[in-house]
């Protein structure tokens, strides 16, 4: 991930976004919430950091960590835990061995260039006892649409298979079932995969936002931070990562060390 900016491709406070994926925010967060109490929890690629203040409220400390820059001044201009940012690279994480309890690592996996990697070293720091909570868009979805600066996207399968090479037992779940509630979303996602075939979906959050509008209709406004009934909470379910995972939009791993 070295000397990469990654503010084009993040969710900011104020962004339009569709109603799910608000929903999906709150979702990473809430979950995360019951395996923070009273620990010491990093957040690697914070972005602007929307849930920290949220987990602080329950964790004995948390720090958020981002490559870029940008984020971390948003972030720190707009209040959040102005003591606890840190720039850092997810390959080389700037903390001592077993200094953390949870590790969160919400869509950002994609992007890096060795997450095997990534996953030694959150291994490293994590506590024996330790968790790393990961959550990444399932690229086995029909409607997947990869977004322009990721570098490889981890099926169910693979994503189990190199946390465990990195030395975890892993739990892998689902979210946000892919089944369609109506024509009118089954029109829209055999639009989706057009445009994805057809390479017409734009690289820009500004083009996405006006695609989303034209075919989803109403947006909302991407908070600039986390509270409880944000949106509708969809727990995540336990899923058998040994088959092709179709029938969720997002994958979790819960990862703990051997």
């Amino acid at each position: 991930m070295s000397g990469s900016n990654y503010s084009a491709v993040t969710e900011k406070p104020g962004d339009r976004v569709t109603r799910e994926a608000l929903a999906m925010v709150y979702t990473r967060y809430r979950f995360a919430l019951d395996y923070c109490r009273g620990k010491r929890v990093l957040e690697v690629a914070c972005g602007e950091g929307v849930g920290l203040e949220y987990l602080a409220r329950q964790a004995d400390q948390v720090v958020g960590g981002d490559l870029t820059w940008d984020l971390l001044v948003r972030a720190r201009r707009s209040g959040t835990l102005r003591r606890s940012l840190v720039q850092l690279d997810a390959d080389a994480l700037p903390f001592h061995a077993a200094s953390q309890d949870v590790i969160l690592c919400y869509e950002a996996v994609y992007y890096f260039e060795r997450p095997l990697q990534m996953l030694q070293d959150c291994r490293r720091v994590l506590a024996p006892n330790g968790l790393l909570i990961l959550c990444s868009v399932n690229p086995e979805w029909s409607d997947f649409n990869p977004s322009p600066q990721s570098r490889q996207y981890l099926s169910a399968g693979r994503l189990a298979s190199l946390a465990e090479a990195a030395g975890f037992r892993t739990e892998l779940l689902g979210a946000f079932s892919t089944e369609s509630p109506g024509p009118k979303a089954t029109m829209v996602s055999w639009l989706k995969r057009t445009a994805v075939v057809l390479h017409l979906i734009p690289s820009t959050m500004r083009g996405k936002r006006l695609l989303k509008r034209l075919f989803l209709g109403e947006l909302v406004s991407f908070p600039s931070a986390v509270e409880d009934g944000l949106a509708p909470y969809c727990p995540p379910v336990s899923i058998d990562s040994r088959r092709p995972v179709t029938d969720y939009k997002v994958l979790f791993a819960l990862c703990r060390p051997r």
